[in-house]
């Protein structure tokens, strides 16, 4: 929740330039701080949220063999904190139990986080929270019904649905998109070389985000306004349609206006 400066203008500017409208002022997680505090305060009383030190090196090298961004917790701090001298961190205590849901994308999903993560850290070493327990107070506060995100983000959700059972929160409904790719099945990011969406060109950058998502906007729609490209997407958006986003290379050339 750490903001780089300058980075919360450019997202409104490029929210703007394609449209979009909000109906109430923009809010920051930064300063959400004591809502969150809240919620980490009524997981201590529950006895679901612990104090932890063991740092990410410590973990790593207890399982050399992990890959990934993730690694599984072993629960060393679950019955007292091993080195009282560090800064701590604070997990939250994942039942052994897989947690499903019905995704409206991806069906059915059930995982075992206990398995997979172990119990996952709430609130970081240096006193930011993390994203889990952010955004499951922020869309209960907002009063968030439907989230729609990247398939990237899949295994997060079993994470949020316990901590928003824990919390005695409503269980938003899921929709996974798969990634976007390009031509080779890389995923679309600036590590990659993917290039930025030009703001200068929002109506061409909208009419191909649609094609690339297997949306079918009609050809005569590529030179329309962009509330008319809006107006035509949420009249004929189909959720299931990007399930084969993958199969089309970004770079398949456009058909005629």
């Amino acid at each position: 929740m750490r903001e780089v400066p300058g980075s919360v203008e450019s997202i409104l500017e490029a929210l703007h330039a394609f449209g979009f409208r909000w109906d109430q002022t923009p809010v920051r997680q930064s300063a959400r701080t004591a809502l969150y505090d809240q919620a980490l305060e009524r997981l201590r009383v529950l006895g679901l949220a612990y104090p932890c030190s063991c740092s990410r090196a410590e973990i790593q090298a207890a399982s050399p063999a992990a890959t990934g961004e993730e690694l599984r917790y072993p629960g060393w701090c679950r019955n007292g904190v091993r080195a009282s001298d560090r800064d701590i961190a604070w997990r939250f205590r994942v039942p052994d139990e897989p947690v499903s849901f019905t995704d409206a994308i991806q069906g059915q999903v059930t995982i075992n986080v206990a398995a997979d993560v172990g119990d996952f850290v709430v609130r970081r070493r240096d006193g930011l929270f993390a994203y889990q327990l952010a955004v499951v107070v922020d869309d209960a506060d907002q009063g968030i019904t439907h989230v729609v995100r990247g398939a990237d983000l899949l295994t997060s959700t079993p994470r949020q649905l316990l901590l928003q059972k824990a919390l005695g929160l409503p269980n938003p409904a899921y929709a996974h998109v798969p990634v976007a790719t390009d031509d080779k099945g890389v995923k679309l990011s600036k590590s990659a070389g993917a290039g930025s969406v030009d703001l200068q060109q929002p109506r061409q950058e909208l009419w191909r985000a649609l094609r690339f998502l297997r949306q079918e906007p009609p050809a005569v729609l590529r030179r329309a306004s962009l509330d008319a490209l809006w107006a035509w997407a949420i009249e004929h958006w189909r959720l299931d349609a990007p399930s084969n986003v993958r199969a089309r290379p970004l770079d398949t050339p456009d058909p005629p206006a």
